[in-house]
């Protein structure tokens, strides 16, 4: 017998997470060089010149293997935190705690909520563990919090919330999240994903870590791929109750965060004016974005994040005409929304030459 045969249904029809090629690869097809990649929501400065100066000092150590709990890292993130260590636990980026989640807290046939056009990886896991996904429509481009707690049944294990949310950079404000906690069991694990939540400058913005002491099973997801711009490092991590963590690490591999990116990321937590710098270089690309886009009369929705949703028409075709003209975007009918794609907010330079590209597609049309 093959071993395929025997492989679950689920498994089957799983559809694989998409890559995109490495720019040198769409350089090379398209014909194009110099290209701006304003596809994938990373720091368009790059990480701080205090991880790469930290990565430097201890290339000799290559050949130890990493520090199997982030010792280091967890102290001085706990800090900064002002939380016990014990409430914290690193992965190969947070998709990887996402992961351990569903392992631990989920078996075949159990449910997860989540909404539809959010993160595709949540739906990924959970069938790749043999649950269920219940998917909620977005309501004006959000989370609909009402619907999703409605749709919450005896099944459902875990709950997945995006504040911001990937795709679409938009927010669930604190009434609603308050009015959402107060109607779920303490039965359910929430996870709520802010890979996006530094670039968030709304006060109505509901930090998670501060209703981690209301009674209910929170798990909050943070990275270092965004702001601190270690996307290629693969680093991330969780913060949840002791015995929440305590349960994750029973499922996590030995040595599971590489020595390289914990060198990184403790330098570049302790970096505050390459923070700031990248902080300000995305509020003033957003301005800028946002009214070269309204001057061109295309619709775009609000983002708290660092990059923006944006109605083109017909995103796949906007995306290779913006591609033959050295522009890489992230176009949007993956997740159901054809007219549209996604641009990163990159530095000045990068913003104009997308504008530019912009500029002659919409007049040709």
């Amino acid at each position: 017998m093959n071993p395929a045969d025997s492989v679950p249904e689920y498994i089957r029809r799983l559809v694989p997470y998409l890559p995109g090629k490495p720019i040198e690869e769409v350089e090379r097809e398209y014909g194009i060089s110099n290209s701006v990649k304003l596809a994938s929501n990373e720091n368009p400065l790059g990480p701080s010149p205090k991880a790469i100066r930290a990565i430097r000092d201890k290339l000799d150590q290559l050949h130890l293997y990493p520090d199997g709990d982030s010792f280091y890292l967890k102290s001085a993130l706990a800090n900064k935190l002002e939380i016990s260590p014990e409430r914290l636990i690193f992965g190969n980026g947070s998709n990887e705690v996402i992961e351990l989640a569903v392992r631990t807290f989920m078996r075949p046939g159990d449910e997860a909520v989540m909404a539809r056009q959010a993160f595709v990886v949540y739906q990924l896991v959970v069938q790749a563990a043999g649950g269920v996904g219940k998917a909620v429509p977005l309501k004006n481009f959000t989370h609909d919090l009402s619907a999703i707690a409605k749709a919450i049944g005896p099944k459902t294990r875990v709950v997945f919330l995006a504040n911001p949310n990937n795709p679409t950079g938009t927010i669930y404000r604190r009434d609603e999240w308050e009015d959402f906690l107060r109607k779920i069991s303490p039965e359910v694990l929430i996870i709520v994903d802010e890979a996006y939540f530094e670039y968030v400058a709304d006060a109505d913005y509901p930090d998670s870590l501060k209703y981690h002491d209301r009674g209910k099973a929170l798990l909050t997801l943070r990275t270092f791929s965004k702001l601190y711009g270690l996307a290629g490092l693969r680093i991330g991590y969780g913060i949840a109750s002791k015995e929440i963590v305590a349960l994750l690490h029973r499922v996590r591999q030995p040595f599971n965060v590489n020595a390289v990116a914990q060198w990184a990321a403790l330098a570049a937590l302790e970096d505050q004016e390459h923070v700031r710098r990248s902080l300000d270089v995305n509020r003033e690309g957003m301005e800028y974005l946002a009214g070269e886009i309204a001057n061109l009369g295309l619709e775009q929705i609000p983002s708290s994040a660092n990059f923006i949703f944006l109605r083109v028409g017909n995103g796949n075709d906007v995306f290779q005409q913006l591609l033959a003209q050295a522009v890489i975007v992230r176009p949007m009918a993956v997740y159901e929304f054809p007219e549209y794609v996604r641009v990163t907010i990159g530095t000045m330079d990068e913003n104009r030459k997308f504008i530019h590209a912009l500029k002659k597609i919409i007049k040709s049309y």
